[in-house]
């Protein structure tokens, strides 16, 4: 072993290749030292070239320690406020540069995305690419043509029958015409209504007694036998205390309802056991049935005003044990 180093430090002597070896590490270092010198040199400059302090908290403190920074030394009041407008300039044009710079990219991104964006709605609604890719350069301005023609012509088929879909157009034109043919049936029902009927009946106590009465359309048969009553009141005794809802009226052997009106047999056309009911005075109706074939004779008979008192006595005997209660839609 070699002896030890008088330099205050110990060494490692070896043969020749490691004195090189070390030589070469020793060289490696130095140079590494000189550049790591040199980028603290050069980070020192920059940040003295920017004037940007790292620890302001605001814009005004910011220019204030940027101008303190860059004067250095006894100065004037004039020459310090020039300095300090210098550095507010160029902190403020760095401002803006970064401002207009970050509006230029966001720019340029919001345009990409929209040009992407157009780009997958356009691969969704047709294939005019692809024919065009297939179809080369001779025929960009035909597919531009027939692209534009296809797309302006999409809209509803004039020939496709669309009753059945929904219509709040047509459905206000169908409540109107439903409330105008309404209006007109109710007022043609109602003049026809007042229109006066003339009712032959007889008044029955074991014996006919015919008489007639006029009365509207309109009205009910208790409305009739309420004047029925009146006439009648003077004649017979029996009736100058009896109301209208101690009358019945039979007609064609049916007890008829109060509550019925001559215009609802009219318009229905009822018919009871041996007549109508919709004929109120006496005559004859010869009517050729099956082209001659057969004959009918429908005879009106008048109809029966009769006591409540005077069936309840008699309604097991001719004629009132034929009658019932008339039933609507029976057919008798």
């Amino acid at each position: 072993c070699a002896p030890a180093d008088r330099a205050g430090v110990m060494s490692y002597v070896g043969n020749a290749s490691d004195a090189a070896k070390i030589r070469r590490l020793e060289e490696q270092r130095r140079v590494s030292a000189l550049e790591v010198e040199k980028q603290k040199e050069k980070l020192a400059a920059e940040s003295d070239k920017s004037h940007i302090v790292a620890f302001a908290s605001s814009k005004s403190e910011a220019i204030d320690a940027a101008a303190s920074a860059a004067s250095v030394g006894l100065q004037t009041k004039a020459q310090f406020a020039e300095k300090r407008a210098a550095v507010k300039q160029t902190l403020e044009a760095e401002a803006k540069a970064r401002e207009t710079a970050d509006e230029t990219l966001k720019a340029k991104e919001k345009d990409k995305k929209r040009k992407k964006q157009k780009k997958d709605a356009k691969a969704k609604l047709s294939f005019a690419d692809d024919e065009e890719e297939f179809g080369g350069e001779d025929c960009d301005d035909a597919s531009a043509s027939a692209k534009r023609t296809k797309f302006a012509t999409v809209g509803k088929n004039p020939t496709v029958d669309t009753n059945f879909l929904p219509d709040r157009d047509r459905e206000n034109a169908e409540l109107a015409e439903r409330e105008g043919l309404k209006m007109a049936y109710v007022e043609r029902t109602n003049r026809v209504k007042a229109e006066l009927l003339e009712i032959t009946f007889s008044y029955w106590d074991g014996g006919g007694h015919r008489r007639k009465c006029e009365v509207l359309k309109g009205d009910t048969i208790g409305a009739f036998l309420g004047k029925a009553r009146d006439a009648l009141s003077g004649e017979f005794r029996e009736l100058r205390h009896a109301t209208g809802d101690g009358l019945m009226y039979i007609k064609e052997d049916l007890i008829m309802p109060h509550n019925v009106s001559f215009h609802d047999l009219i318009v229905n056309k009822a018919r009871g056991k041996s007549g109508p009911l919709f004929h109120f005075d006496v005559h004859d109706d010869v009517r050729v049935m099956g082209g001659g074939a057969a004959v009918e004779k429908d005879e009106s008979h008048a109809g029966k005003v009769i006591h409540r008192t005077w069936y309840d006595k008699n309604k097991h005997i001719f004629p009132a044990s034929r009658w019932e209660v008339w039933e609507p839609g029976k057919s008798y």
